[in-house]
Order: structure tokens, then sequence, then C-alpha cells
């Protein structure tokens, strides 16, 4: 034992009267070796937010991996929507967490179904966490009765969660009744659930809860009079609920006269399954007893039942059952967080009448008078956010078309030995550290625009799927319209897998946007271009990504020409930039071009300089009347260009491809990573370039022919204003997408390409620094947009 204390230190006890906070005369438990609550919920304590406790068993032990990230994700999203902070609670690596990063999360998520992962209850948590001070380093999800009591030991009064354990039937010989009740009995902290599960035996449930102290009541959801307590699939057990509550501003009431009395049980609130995903109760007694009887049949009991009665409920029901459990958590969870909000409205009330001060402002708390407004009248709307959330916008100034998509990006981290301390080894597993966020280019396009002012429109597609309902949940709290977004059934939410090496650039990556491949002009017309042609004004900008197919490309950016907008083509990866080339012969040249603006890598400008190449389209007679009306010299450009540029640039021929592009898209932003943006234009005959001073140095040729519309050709190298150290590059996903939106945003303010990129590239690197792929810093640049 002294040599495993010399190693890992004896856990020190806080000093008295430290880190032990006090709320209704309750001490509650500082962080130690054993518990850890995080820095946002520990935020959120002291300034009384509204938080919500979230279990992990139905993460480690009930969905698989990934889906058991996308559900996390999801409840996550829908807390952080209405209002609250969440509270996802577990074991990692023998360490109880009140709060987890979306790193944490999916280490447990990612650890569902192995040796080590354990099903956790109040009786393990000591077991789990001791056995850490021995090097074993175990992790877990917390059942009902282990995430309330760390809950209550972290200060945290409301818990939503799916279905409570209970009673089984023929529990009087078996005596299997579940640490649940008895947690509800001895810890005050608000469970609210679907009720128990419906082949429990609902009345014993009851029953027992009461002799426990435990206050029980059922949402009425719309309803009059008594209402049955649930049963969890079902809205009516045929069993009446020992009380009713209207809505969530009486569940508050409650919540707060039992804190205030310091009665030590818990209540437990039932939230009916929705009515579109509810089963109906007498569909649902027939499953349950044939499911029932053939758990008898082979024998599965103890902790086997509840597993193989749930799996027969699945088989019988044809798999109804599963949607009518996602859809009953995602309501309880949201119920929960609206009844945590008008409890810290309560809570503030108080303690401004008490004279102290209650730091945290309710979503639509502005002054006292709406504090009273609130207290007095019920809200007409209880289950659903509050309209001051919502984000509606009729005209925007950008549309943002594209994918929307769950990233992971697993950057490579090399154990001290490995042979290769840069690079990830081929054809075989690597350590890494993996991340998940909400991204897509068209997404990180509109997320980056969004944050730094100009109203935006994503219109995207997504899975009617957890990832979808995820996704779509984020968007929201992001701030950001959701009314471009199309459920697709039944495809897949578009997803990508990055992996970068130790410096954070990318080696590989893979991308199924098969969502939107789906699509065909006519049900883009018909799914997103007649609703926006139906607003009195059109964008000022129209952004395609390369995740449509050609056709559907051409329809985006025909759209955008009718409209007079400006249009940009981002062409998201090699494989996919040729696409905005034309399958058939077309007009493409400058008049008629079908971008504006493109903004391709040196890879992608060398994959698209190539296609043209391949289809002759450079011996066009259309591609050499705007060649020649660009007034290039016979003796060629390649000391201007080095002079503009670099050599070494030259050497590789990047300008070159470009200025051979500009008969099909007028201005070329080719990213260069760490050496910049190289602009590459034509210029138009009515152009200030043409004319301006400081511009000349860059104006490499004049037009000579007499051309109505040409003025000529502008070359510049924007270099980078710092190279970041390899160590404060979190992440080269998005950087680019980040350049874009911040480039649009700026254009649509009336500003011109070359006041934008600089402002854009700044734009960029807060986002290579971040975590997320676009930087939530951006939105300190917003007061910078108008004055390029």
């Amino acid at each position: 034992m002294r040599l495993v204390t010399r190693i890992i230190g004896r856990p020190r006890l806080a000093p008295r009267g430290t880190l032990q906070p006090f709320v209704a005369g309750r001490r509650f438990l500082a962080n130690n070796g054993f518990f850890r609550v995080s820095e946002e919920v520990r935020e959120a304590l002291n300034a009384n937010k509204p938080i919500v406790a979230l279990e992990t068993t139905i993460y480690t032990h009930g969905f698989p991996y990934p889906d058991n990230v996308a559900l996390a994700s999801l409840l996550e999203s829908i807390v952080r929507v209405n209002g609250g902070v969440p509270a996802t609670i577990g074991i990692l690596d023998g360490i109880a967490r009140v709060g987890m990063d979306p790193e944490e999360l999916i280490r447990l998520t990612e650890s569902a179904g192995k040796k080590n992962t354990l099903k956790l209850s109040r009786r393990d948590l000591s077991y789990v966490c001791g056995l850490r001070l021995t090097g074993k380093h175990l992790n877990g999800g917390t059942t009902i009765a282990g995430t309330m009591l760390l809950a209550q030991l972290a200060g945290i009064k409301i818990f939503g969660t799916g279905g409570l354990g209970g009673v089984h039937r023929g529990a009087e010989s078996s005596m299997d009744i579940s640490a649940d009740l008895t947690e509800l009995g001895r810890t005050p902290v608000t469970v609210i659930s679907s009720g128990c599960k419906s082949f429990l035996d609902i009345p014993r449930t009851l029953e027992y809860l009461e002799t426990e102290g435990v206050g029980v009541g059922t949402f009425a959801d719309g309803r009059s009079g008594d209402v049955d307590f649930p049963a969890f699939w079902s809205r009516d057990s045929g069993v009446k609920s020992p009380t009713t509550i209207t809505d969530e501003i009486e569940a508050a009431a409650i919540i707060h006269a039992q804190n205030s009395l310091q009665i030590s049980s818990g209540l437990l609130f039932a939230n009916p399954c929705p009515v579109e995903a509810a089963i109906p109760k007498d569909t649902m007694d027939s499953i349950i007893e044939e499911a029932i009887q053939q758990a008898d049949a082979s024998g599965a009991s103890g902790k086997d039942n509840t597993p193989f009665i749930l799996n027969k409920i699945k088989e019988l029901s044809n798999g109804e059952s599963i949607p009518a459990n996602r859809k009953l958590i995602e309501s309880n969870v949201r119920r929960a967080t609206i009844v945590a909000r008008e409890l810290s409205v309560l809570e503030s009330k108080q303690a401004g009448a008490q004279g102290r001060d209650s730091t945290y402002p309710s979503p639509t708390q502005s002054s006292s008078s709406q504090l009273e407004e609130r207290l007095s009248i019920p809200s007409a709307s209880p289950s659903k956010p509050s309209s001051s959330y919502s984000v509606i916008e009729s005209t925007p100034e950008i549309i943002v078309a594209g994918a929307l998509a769950v990233d992971f990006s697993c950057d490579y981290a090399p154990l001290s030995g490995s042979p290769n301390q840069t690079d990830p080894l081929p054809h075989t597993s690597n350590p890494a550290v993996i991340s998940q966020t909400l991204g897509g280019v068209a997404h990180n396009i509109a997320k980056a625009a969004h944050l730094v002012g100009p109203s935006v429109r994503l219109c995207s597609a997504i899975g009617d799927d957890l990832s979808g309902r995820a996704a779509l949940s984020q968007l929201e709290s992001e701030g950001m319209q959701t009314d471009g977004i199309k459920v697709l059934t039944p495809h897949r939410t578009a997803q990508y897998v990055a992996v970068n090496d130790a410096n954070k650039d990318l080696v590989l990556a893979m991308a199924d946007m098969s969502i939107l491949e789906t699509s065909t002009p006519s049900s883009i017309t018909q799914t997103w271009l007649n609703p926006i042609s139906s607003s009195t004004h059109a964008p000022r900008c129209l952004i395609v990504d390369a995740n449509w197919t050609p056709h559907c490309i051409s329809t985006w950016l025909e759209y955008g020409k009718i409209k007079d907008a400006l249009t940009i083509f981002e062409p998201v990866s090699t494989a996919k930039s040729t696409r905005v080339f034309p399958s058939q012969s077309a007009e493409i040249t400058f008049p008629n071009h079908r971008a504006d603006i493109i903004t391709p890598n040196t890879h992608e400008l060398q994959a698209l300089h190539n296609h043209a190449d391949q289809q002759e389209l450079f011996h066009h007679p259309d591609w050499f009347r705007v060649i020649d009306g660009l007034g290039i010299p016979s003796s060629g450009l390649r000391v201007p260009l080095s002079m503009t540029t670099s050599p070494e640039l030259v050497d590789q021929g990047i300008p070159q491809q470009a200025i051979k592009l500009l008969p099909f898209f007028p201005t070329v932003l080719t990213k260069l990573g760490p050496q910049g943006v190289l602009l590459t234009q034509l210029i138009k005959v009515d152009d200030p370039l043409l004319s301006s001073p400081e511009e000349s140095q860059y104006v490499l040729a004049r037009c000579k022919n007499s051309d109505d519309k040409i003025g000529g050709l502008y070359v510049r190298l924007f270099p980078t204003e710092r190279v970041l150290r390899p160590e404060e590059v979190f992440s080269v996903n998005g950087v680019g997408d980040t350049f874009l939106g911040a480039l649009a945003a700026g254009l649509v303010r009336g500003n011109k390409v070359q006041d934008v990129v600089g402002f854009a590239q700044k734009a960029a690197a807060l986002s290579l620094k971040s975590k997320q792929s676009v930087s939530p810093e951006l939105a300190g640049l917003k007061g910078q947009i108008g004055g390029l």
C-alpha cells in the first residue's frame, strides 16, 4: 500500500470551510479525487442557472456506438436550446463526473459494451471509484439511482430521463424492486420521466413510492381532470396518478416548496409519451404479456429479465417501441429543462426578496414585473421553448446550399515509441484523439457568416435519425435559421471523418454526403427555391458547395444568376470540384459564366484545370476570346507573376492554372495554407482597379482589343499575417469554410474582394486555434466588417 500511495498520492480532504457550498441548508460535495463537477456546471450552480442532470446508462448499456454519441449530443442540445445547462453524469477513469465535455462523452460512449464499462447504481460507486487507487481505471454509466445521488451531491435539483425502474411483477416472491424507488425516498432530486417501464407492476410501484414518502404527479399535457400515471410507451396505464400537474410553472412551485421545507425525499413527475409517438395501451398490453411469457419460458430472471423483455417488446412491436422510446426521452428532457428554468425564476425572486443577489438572467426575464407575470399566468405552450429562441428570417442576405454533417476529427496521437511521430501508419489502427462536432462545408460557411453579422439561411437536408435531430437542435442553439433544413426519409444524415497527422494537417478524409445526391433539379426547385422566390427580396449572395450533383449545382447557380446575386462555388474536394462544369456543352464563359467566385485549394485548382484541359475547354473559341481580352503580352507573365506572387508558386504553375480558369470563373481565390491566399481576377472594363495607383502593381495585363466587357488581369498574393506554431493549431477542419463565410459576409456589405481577404484570413486563423470547426470568437469580428 505504501508503494501505491507513493505513486498516486493519498486523496486529500478539502479544508474545513472551503469549497463547500450551501443551498437551503444542505451541504454539497466539493471536487476531490473521486468526484468532479465540470467548470460549466460549477459556474451555472454559482449563478443559479437552470441545470438538468442526464444519466449515462442509456449510452453505455442502451444504444450502440455511435448512435449513443448522437443521442447524447441531441439531449444536451435540447437542454441548451431551452435555456438550460446540461450536466451529463457518469464515471470515467474511476472518477464520478458531473458534466462532461464532448471528448469525455465520446470516450464514455465509445466504451459501451467493453468489459471495464459498468452499469452503476448507488451501491457500485465506492467500488468503481475506490479501485482507481489500485490502478484499475473503470468507466461506467450511472443508473437513475446513481445519477440522482451524484446530482444531489453537486447541488442539482432536476433530472430528466426516460423511464423509471419499479416493482417487478411477482416481486412478492422475487423481491425484485428497483433501487430507483428507494433512491427517490432518500435523495431530494426531482425526476421527470415517462413513468416506469410498462411491463412492471405499476400499482405496486406507486404504493412503494408512497411508503417511501415520494411525491408523485403526472403532467396533464393538455388534458383536463384526473389523468392516468403513464405506462412509458402508452399515455395511459389504467392507474390514476396520485396528483395532476397542469404545467411547468406548477411543477417548479412544488419543487421550490419541497426544497424550502428541506424534505429529504425526491419527487417523481411523470410526463406522458408524446401523442404522435405513443402506442395504444391495448396494443402494448398484449405485446407485454407475450414478452413476459417468453421471458418466463426461457428462464430469464434477475438482471437478465429486463433486457430480455425489452428486446422482445422491440421484436413484437415491429420496432415501433424504439422511435417511441426516443421521442419520450427527448420530450422528458425538454420538459425538465423548462421546469428547471421556471424554478430558477422562482429562486431568483426569493433571493431578491431576501436581499440576496441572484446572477441568473432568465431567458425571458428582464424585470421584476416579468417575474410576477410568469408566476401568475400559466404558459400557453409549456412543452415548447420560448419564442425568443426561434429564429425566422424571410429575406436572408446570404443563402448557403450544401452539406450539413456530423464531423469526426481524428488527430494522430503517437505513442512515445512509435516509429513515425508525425504521420499515422497505413493498414493498421493508430492512437488518436477523436472529437465530434456539427459540420459540413455549407454549415461551416453559413455559421461563419452568421457569426460576423449578415443574415444567413442554410439550405440542406438531414435524415430522420438521431444525428439529424441533434444537428437541428444544435443549429437552433447557435441562433441560426432552420427553415432551410429539410428532412429527407429514409436517407442518413451526412457524416464526415477527417484523419489528421500529429500537426493536425489533413491526411485522409471520408465523407458520406449521399443524402444530397438523392436531390434532383425539380426537387430543389420545389423544396428550396420556390419558398425563397416567394420572398419580396432576393438574396445578395448565393454560395453552393460541390456536395450536390452536377445538375443540381447548375439549378442553384442558375437561380443565383436570375436573381442577380453574387454566386460563389466551393469545390469541397478534388473528386467533387469538377461538378461545377456541365456534363453537356453549354455557354459557360464570361460574361455567361456559372459562378462569379470559386475558392479551391491547390489540389482542387489542379483538378479543375485538368478537367477543363481533358474536356478541351481550353480550345473553345469563347475561351480564346476571353484570354485575348485580358491583354496578356506575347512574352508571357512569368516575371511579373514571380514578383506579385512568388517564384515557387510560379514554378508549381498555380497562378498560371488560375488564369486559364478565369474565362469560366472571373474570380479565383486559391487557398495556399500557410502561404496565404492567391487572388486571380478578371477585371471588368469599368472597374476602378484599372485606374488605382495603389492597385496598379497587381494589374499585370490590360485589355488591348477594345472588348466592351473585359478590362484586364489582376493577380495578388495575400500572405498569412502570422504562421501559427504547431502547438497553437487545434484543427484544420473548417478553416477554409470559415474563410469563405467571412469573405461572403464582407462582400454583401459592399466591400471589394481585395478589401475583404485579409479580414477573412483573420477569421480563418481563429478557427485554426479552436476546438470547433468554426470558432465562436468570430462573433468578436462583427464590428469590423463595416469598416473594411
